[in-house]
């Protein structure tokens, strides 16, 4: 939120509702009514509908409120499409001996790239060479639900470039470097599921039939990249947002910068390149268009939180951790991520974001909400975007095919494997010990 130059009106609590519907929209309609729900004309509706009388609201009372969330919705997509899109020229061509190591080695390397590539960039990327890798398996569906556990979520959370609610931290005011910070926490957590993920990989490759292993290493094929001049772009992208205070960038500038590597991804990537991707804009245009809703129906809940955060009595670090995360499970994670670091500069009278790490309490409380949003994201389907991108892809006709657990058998995935290492999370590093 801008700064409080002037005491703002305080919305009533039912000005909340658009949001809250909208959010529940979007957990609910593609579950409902996936036909409706799968024209992104419809979502722009369902956006349409619940975000114009708050717009109207405060265009009328508040003017300044709406315009910063509108500049920090354009911060947050302009990272988005120019990863995704230079991502898109990027091919990994191959086909590997799906032994548990490959496929464990696969989600490690994901792990790294999240944080260079966002996880929406990493997911994309690896996505279908790990279902080449793995379509002679039979037993192979553990593996596609770590990828979005590891892959899609937890592993970006040590830049800003890693997961949209820690770029909205660095577009709030939060030091670039300071996530790299996150590191014990993240390699807790990567490890653990490596670890899991591999022992639970060898007892389904010990069950596979005897006559599919020998098919699947006569397909070996070694990786080989195409499309190396993404690479670079995406090193440009990541140059941008890290040296765009030292280079004296204004947020329009390095939104325009990023842009334009997009848009010279697009010139200069052959067009077969893509094509072997399946790439085209129908995700970040559905992502834009649902994102544009929340960005304005939040204002409200950020008003509120921020001047009467503190009745709520959420004030420890692990409940910090624990709220973030849960709501991040059902509803998006970057609007939460913001609602908590809101209510945080409430509870600490924190005028700015980055006015929390000027204190130990404020840094802790930081770290909870970073962590709970990017964590407990991987918990459903619907707690980041790029879980359902997988899962479509994953679900796609053809011999890659691989059958996902339902929304309720992925919920079951991730109580039985995500909670209890949550719970180890809260412990080593939220207990009264941690330091």
């Amino acid at each position: 939120m801008p700064a409080l130059v002037h005491q703002p009106q305080i919305p009533s609590v039912f000005a909340v509702a658009p949001f809250v519907l909208l959010l529940l929209a979007i957990a609910v309609l593609p579950l409902v009514a996936p036909g409706f729900w799968e024209r992104n004309r419809n979502k722009a509706l369902v956006v349409g509908v619940l975000s114009l009388p708050i717009a109207a609201y405060y265009v009328a009372i508040d003017l300044p409120y709406l315009l910063e969330s509108l500049r920090d919705y354009l911060g947050f997509i302009v990272l988005l499409w120019s990863l995704y899109t230079i991502s898109g020229g990027i091919v990994l061509k191959g086909n590997l001996t799906a032994t548990p190591r490959t496929n464990t080695i696969f989600l490690a390397t994901g792990a790294v790239l999240a944080n260079v590539f966002g996880t929406t960039g990493a997911s994309m990327l690896l996505i279908r060479p790990m279902l080449r890798t793995n379509q002679h398996r039979r037993f192979k569906t553990h593996t596609f639900v770590f990828f979005i556990f590891i892959v899609s979520n937890i592993a970006g959370s040590l830049t800003p470039l890693g997961d949209p609610p820690l770029y909205m931290g660095f577009l709030k005011g939060i030091p670039f470097a300071w996530t790299l910070s996150l590191w014990p926490e993240w390699l807790l957590m990567v490890s653990m599921l490596l670890a899991i993920h591999h022992v639970w990989d060898r007892r389904a490759y010990a069950r596979e039939a005897p006559d599919e292993l020998p098919r699947d290493l006569a397909d070996n094929e070694p990786v080989r990249i195409e499309g190396w001049v993404n690479v670079g772009l995406i090193a440009g992208v990541l140059a941008t947002i890290v040296l765009s205070g030292q280079l004296g960038l204004n947020g329009f500038a390095r939104d325009a910068i990023m842009v334009g590597l997009g848009l010279l991804s697009m010139k200069v990537t052959p067009d077969r390149l893509r094509v072997a991707n399946a790439f085209n804009f129908n995700a970040i245009i559905e992502v834009a268009v649902l994102f544009l809703g929340i960005f304005v129906t939040m204002v409200p809940a950020l008003v509120l939180l921020s001047v009467r955060g503190q009745e709520l009595g959420v004030t420890q670090p692990w409940h910090y951790f624990w709220a973030t995360g849960v709501l991040s499970s059902f509803l998006d994670n970057t609007p939460t991520y913001l609602t908590f670091l809101s209510l945080a500069q409430g509870s600490l009278g924190a005028v700015e974001a980055a006015d929390l790490l000027k204190t130990v309490d404020g840094v802790a409380i930081l770290r909870a909400i970073s962590l709970g949003a990017v964590f407990m994201g991987a918990n459903t389907y619907i707690g980041n975007g790029p879980n359902f991108m997988v899962k479509a892809i994953a679900e796609e006709r053809g011999p890659l095919r691989v059958q996902m657990p339902s929304f309720g058998g992925y919920m079951l995935y991730a109580c039985s494997v995500l909670i209890p290492l949550f719970i180890v999370v809260t412990l080593v590093f939220f207990g009264p010990w941690a330091g």
